[in-house]
C-alpha cells in the first residue's frame, strides 16, 4: 500500500480557506469586543431611566393622548426605576402602584374633542433592565354611549 491510497485528504481551494479564516477571525473578534464592552460598562447607581413608551392596540385614540395620561402617572422621561420603586421629580412610589395608576389613567383617555373614552382595558409592562414601557390597550366601541341626549 502506498501513502496516497490509505490517507484521505480534504481538498480545499486557497480562496475558500482564506474566506473561512476571515469569518473565524471576525466571529472571535466580535465576541471579544462584546465581552470587553460588557466588562467596561458602568453600572448606573441611580437606577434605570424610563427610556420610552410603546403603545399597541389603539385604532382611534391618538398616541399623544395616551402618552399624556401615562405621563400623569409618573411613567415619563426624567423618571427612573430603582429596585421596585419608581422615582419621579416629585415623589417616590412603588412600581406596582405606578403601573396600576397608569392602567386606570389610560382608561380615562378620550378621543380629542369629545368625551368618548373607548379604551376599556389596558395592560402596562415595564422592562426593568431597559426602562421601556409597553402598553397594550383594548378599544371597544360597543360599550360607548354615543347617542347620549347630552351634548358631547
Amino acid at each position: 500500500m502506498s501513502l496516497g491510497e490509505d490517507c484521505m485528504f480534504i481538498k480545499i481551494r486557497r480562496d475558500t480557506l482564506i474566506i473561512l479564516l476571515l469569518a473565524f477571525i471576525l466571529i472571535i473578534s466580535g465576541r471579544a469586543m462584546s465581552y470587553m464592552a460588557y466588562a467596561s460598562s458602568v453600572e448606573d447607581e441611580s437606577g434605570v431611566p424610563i427610556a420610552g413608551i410603546i403603545i399597541k392596540g389603539n385604532d382611534i385614540v391618538p398616541l399623544n393622548s395616551i402618552k399624556a395620561n401615562i405621563a400623569q402617572s409618573g411613567l415619563r422621561s426624567g423618571s427612573y426605576i430603582k429596585n421596585d420603586t419608581l422615582v419621579t421629580t416629585k415623589r417616590q412610589i412603588p412600581l406596582k402602584e405606578a403601573i396600576a395608576t397608569a392602567e386606570e389613567f389610560i382608561k380615562l383617555t378620550t378621543i380629542p374633542g369629545t368625551r368618548i373614552s373607548p379604551i376599556v382595558a389596558s395592560d402596562v409592562k415595564i422592562d426593568e433592565k431597559t426602562g421601556i414601557v409597553t402598553v397594550n390597550v383594548i378599544e371597544d366601541f360597543s360599550t360607548v354611549n354615543v347617542n347620549d341626549s347630552r351634548r358631547l
